[in-house]
């Protein structure tokens, strides 16, 4: 059982504290000690306080996010919460362990939960093993399917497409389990029925992604993630 950690919520938008309270809630690995509407606040109440997490928007009035966080050398490890993805990359510079673009999912939330922990387990996504290869069954027998040349998985009831570089196997194994075995940084699921290797997306238009001449649907609460990611990329 992972140790209960304290965390705060500063953002200035009353329906983003509905949001986040209600999904921390859901955790009961965390407690929210502290809501504060503006940078002041969060100021006042951490030179006090020890808090482990702080869910931080970056537009709010008087001190941004941002600069919330040149002041306070030694704040907690922070969750960016925003409607822009335009400070991604510097928000980084500030020991930020994840960036969450509004309206914020609960399946993108527990994400960055994980996240989080990982780090208080003293190692990032990065620093994990990295995963070459992943063991699924196929017409009945165990075969490992190398991830480098796999381009995407579909849903196909209880059982998964496994599109790769040189053929398609089904695998009997749920899409949801199959994700859980692989590597966030390299994949993402796009859509309720499809999962995709990030760098072999060939293009992308406005509903769909083509890897290899094949057009996947990109399902609307998947958008803004990867629109982030490919910027990333």
């Amino acid at each position: 059982m992972k140790e209960t950690k304290k965390c705060i919520i500063v953002d200035d938008e009353p329906a983003a504290h509905y949001v986040l309270a209600n999904y921390i809630k859901q955790n009961p690995q965390l407690e929210l000690v502290f809501q504060g509407y503006n940078g002041i606040e969060a100021m006042n109440f951490l030179r006090e306080n020890t808090v482990d997490l702080m869910f931080l928007d970056i537009n709010m009035p008087e001190i941004s996010g941002m600069e919330l966080l040149k002041i306070i050398p030694n704040h907690p490890k922070t969750i960016l919460t925003t409607a822009y993805s335009e400070f991604a990359l510097e928000s980084y510079d500030y020991g930020v362990i994840d960036y969450l673009l509004k309206p914020i999912y609960f399946p993108r939330f527990l994400k960055a939960i994980d996240r989080f922990f990982s780090t208080e387990n003293g190692k990032t996504k990065e620093e994990e093993n990295i995963v070459n290869a992943v063991s699924v069954k196929v017409d009945g027998y165990i075969m490992d399917i190398e991830l480098d040349q796999l381009l995407f998985a579909q849903s196909f009831g209880n059982y998964v497409k496994l599109h790769t570089t040189k053929r398609t196997y089904l695998a009997s194994i749920t899409t949801t389990e199959f994700e859980k075995c692989l590597p966030e940084k390299s994949f993402m699921r796009i859509h309720k029925s499809y999962i995709v290797a990030l760098d072999k997306i060939d293009a992308t238009e406005k509903d769909f992604v083509v890897i290899k001449n094949e057009r996947i649907p990109i399902g609307i609460t998947y958008k803004r993630e990867l629109t982030d990611r490919i910027k990333k990329i």
